[in-house]
C-alpha cells in the first residue's frame, strides 16, 4: 500500500480506536491488565494512552506487512508517537492556561492534533535515510520498552505532578 494512503488509514483508526479506548476500562469492570493500555481516569497522561495504544497496534500491523523492510521503521514510529504526545500535552496545557479551563471539544481537537502530527511526522520520515543508524533502531527498541513500562508504573505509581492529576471541575484558576 502507498505510504501516504497507509499514514492516512492509520490516523483514522488512531482516531476512531482511541475515541473507544476512552471507554474500555469501564466497559470491561476496570480490568487491571486493560489499565496498562487504556485511561483509568480523565488525567492527562492517561489520556495520552488514546494515542499511544493505537499508533503500537496500526504500527504492528505496518510492521508485519512491510514495514520491516523500511529501516528507520522503529524509530520513526517512536518519534511519531512522541512528537504526538508532545502536541497534546503543549496544546490541552496551553489553551487550558489561555482560558482557564478545559473543554471536551477542544480535549478532542488536540487529540486530533496529536494524531495528525504523529502520523504526519512518520509520513515524511519513513523511507528517509533519517534515523538508519544501527544505534538510532536499537535505541528506539529500547525507547519503546521505556514507554510502554512508564505508561503501566505511571497509571497505579504516577508522581505528584499536574500531569497525573485528574483536572478540576471547576475553573483552573493561576
Amino acid at each position: 500500500m502507498e505510504l501516504k494512503m497507509c499514514q492516512v488509514i492509520g490516523a483514522l483508526f488512531t482516531i476512531i480506536a482511541g475515541t473507544l479506548l476512552h471507554f474500555v476500562y469501564k466497559w470491561t469492570g476496570q480490568n487491571i491488565f486493560v489499565s496498562f493500555f487504556a485511561p483509568v481516569n480523565e488525567s492527562t497522561w492517561e489520556h495520552l494512552k488514546l494515542l499511544i495504544t493505537p499508533i503500537l497496534l496500526f504500527a504492528i500491523g505496518e510492521y508485519i506487512l512491510g514495514g520491516k523492510e523500511i529501516i528507520n521503521f522503529v524509530p520513526v514510529k517512536l518519534l511519531s508517537i512522541v512528537a504526538g504526545m508532545l502536541t497534546i500535552v503543549v496544546s490541552f496545557y496551553t489553551y487550558v492556561g489561555i482560558v482557564g479551563n478545559h473543554y471536551l471539544w477542544a480535549d478532542i481537537a488536540t487529540f486530533i492534533l496529536g494524531v495528525i502530527v504523529a502520523y504526519g511526522l512518520s509520513y515524511s520520515l519513513l523511507g528517509t535515510s533519517y534515523f538508519t543508524s544501527l544505534s538510532a533502531r536499537q535505541y528506539a527498541w529500547i525507547g519503546l520498552v521505556i514507554l510502554m513500562g512508564c505508561m503501566i508504573l505511571f497509571t497505579w505509581s504516577p508522581p505528584t505532578i499536574g500531569l497525573f492529576k485528574e483536572p478540576s471541575t471547576t475553573a483552573l484558576k493561576p
